[in-house]
């Protein structure tokens, strides 16, 4: 096994299967894209174990707690992981983490954008340390997002060829 495997094994994750998105949403673009050196990633939310998209929707400041989104951030992570499995072969192949965009579906005065996407952030840092794990972010809020996601992010990582 991997040392990225062995590592998530160790921590008792599991990556998820590929998304089965509802039938009206259509996705024209592939999840992962390489370029060279370099994977982007695209927009990903949370996910449940058997591929389908997982609450809590709504807006943080809003139905949505900090907890809940912090939450929804990790298993957004997850995803995010399981597609760059899928796509690299081996999540050993990641060198580095670029950058990562957190947007976080906030109600309006909601200023806490930071501390949801830290799920995200954290869990990288945990399965990859901070040499490899350690990257730029951006944390925004967003009006909205799709189907009432509470959050959302896409990310770059370096890779070896």
């Amino acid at each position: 096994m991997s040392r990225i495997g062995t590592r998530l094994a160790t921590m008792g994750l599991d990556l998820p299967p590929p998304l089965s998105p509802p039938r009206d949403m259509v996705l024209p673009f592939p999840w992962v894209n390489i370029r060279g050196d370099r994977a982007f990633v695209s927009g990903h939310s949370a996910q449940t174990m058997d591929g389908k998209l997982a609450g809590p929707f709504g807006q943080l400041g809003g139905a949505v707690t900090v907890d809940q989104g912090y939450e929804a951030a990790r298993l957004t992570g997850l995803a995010i992981l399981g597609n760059l499995a899928r796509e690299l072969g081996d999540l050993d192949r990641i060198t580095g983490w670029g950058r990562v965009f957190g947007m976080v579906n906030s109600a309006p005065g909601f200023t806490d954008q930071p501390a949801v996407i830290n799920g995200f952030s954290d869990l990288v840092l945990e399965v990859f340390g901070p040499e490899i794990g350690r990257h730029a972010r951006s944390a925004v809020g967003m009006a909205a997002l799709p189907a009432g996601f509470c959050v959302e992010i896409e990310a770059e990582v370096l890779i070896r060829v």
